[in-house]
């Protein structure tokens, strides 16, 4: 195992720096892309593919697929590295959950990925709000994988089990950076919150979620403290992983101090298979959500879940009836 791949060594006075070959983006030539942008728009919503400026999103878009934002586009805290605003966030939105369900009901998914900026300035952390997003999307579509994004609510248990409770499908929630450059890159989170916060949600359901976490490299970490993330993660019983190339939105943001060559970005993901994690994205454009239908949890997961469900509403049904539950506020 080489101690480093190739990589550049970036000058953290400049922003528009001479990107490296392997970073290249797509413009959009696909139809599905312009269905997407229109769909959106139409219902006004906020997808993170374009307040975090990613990469990805022309390919996304193209393929039908989207991460949506709820709670608004200003979030409470400043992290040196996302290009979402900070400032004060406008009043939560009563029909968002239904305007997200639409959208997945006409874009016909059958992965989503809802996520959501921080707001400190709820004392729930805007748990409820993701919460009956999970449910007004279940409602029109009972089949679709439901994948959450969340801040850490601060470490309130009970605004996590107001998530959890809703029963999504994986819990993903970033450490984001190693942990000596956790004070540097985000703000108001911490280390080992964020970890604490993994295994809890987990452990509210009795391990009956996929949970989820990522990374970001070339903000200056060492690869022993990437390879001491992953074990971190792995003792707090997170098995998906995400590894993605920090890109700087704008100059006010944190430098690059190095492109990771994508052979780098191959070792890690070799080694975070070999370590345990039962998948892992790895590559300079990859993001929390990049191809997140990829992953797809585990049958003991599902089937957990399922019988939850089928509970609460005091219904016995076999899989064959399971479009029933679109009818039933879960």
């Amino acid at each position: 195992m080489s101690t480093c791949g190739p990589k550049m060594k970036m000058d953290p006075q400049l922003h528009r720096e001479q990107k490296p070959s392997w970073i290249k983006v797509r413009l959009p030539n696909n139809p599905a892309f312009w269905s997407t942008k229109s769909l959106i728009t139409d219902l006004k919503l906020v997808t993170v593919c374009e307040e975090a400026q990613c990469p990805n999103r022309w390919e996304c878009w193209g393929q039908g697929t989207a991460t949506f934002m709820i709670a608004g586009d200003k979030c409470t805290r400043a992290c040196g590295f996302c290009a979402v605003k900070t400032a004060k966030p406008d009043a939560l939105e009563s029909d968002e959950p239904a305007r997200v369900a639409e959208a997945a009901s006409r874009m016909n998914l059958k992965h989503i990925v809802i996520t959501a900026v921080a707001r400190d300035d709820l004392k729930d952390g805007g748990a409820e709000h993701f919460r009956e997003t999970i449910r007004a999307v279940r409602e029109v579509n009972a089949g679709i994988i439901i994948e959450v994004l969340v801040p850490d609510f601060n470490d309130r248990d009970w605004a996590l089990q107001m998530v959890m409770d809703a029963r999504p499908h994986i819990f993903n929630h970033n450490l984001e950076t190693v942990e000596r450059l956790t004070p540097l890159v985000r703000s108001r989170a911490k280390y080992q919150r964020s970890l604490t916060v993994l295994k809890k949600a987990k452990q509210m359901v009795n391990g009956n979620v996929s949970t989820k976490s990522g990374i970001m490299l070339g903000l200056g970490e060492r690869q022993d403290e990437i390879l001491k993330a992953m074990d971190d993660l792995l003792e707090h019983d997170v098995t998906v992983l995400t590894l993605g190339q920090y890109l700087r939105p704008t100059p006010k943001h944190l430098p690059v101090v190095e492109y990771i060559h994508p052979d780098q970005f191959a070792e890690y993901k070799q080694i975070a298979l070999d370590k345990g994690f039962r998948h892992c994205a790895s590559g300079p454009l990859v993001r929390s959500s990049y191809h997140a239908a990829d992953f797809r949890p585990e049958l003991d997961v599902l089937d957990a879940i399922e019988a939850d469900l089928r509970s609460l509403t005091g219904l016995e049904l076999g899989p064959e009836h399971l479009p029933v539950l679109q009818t039933l506020k879960i």
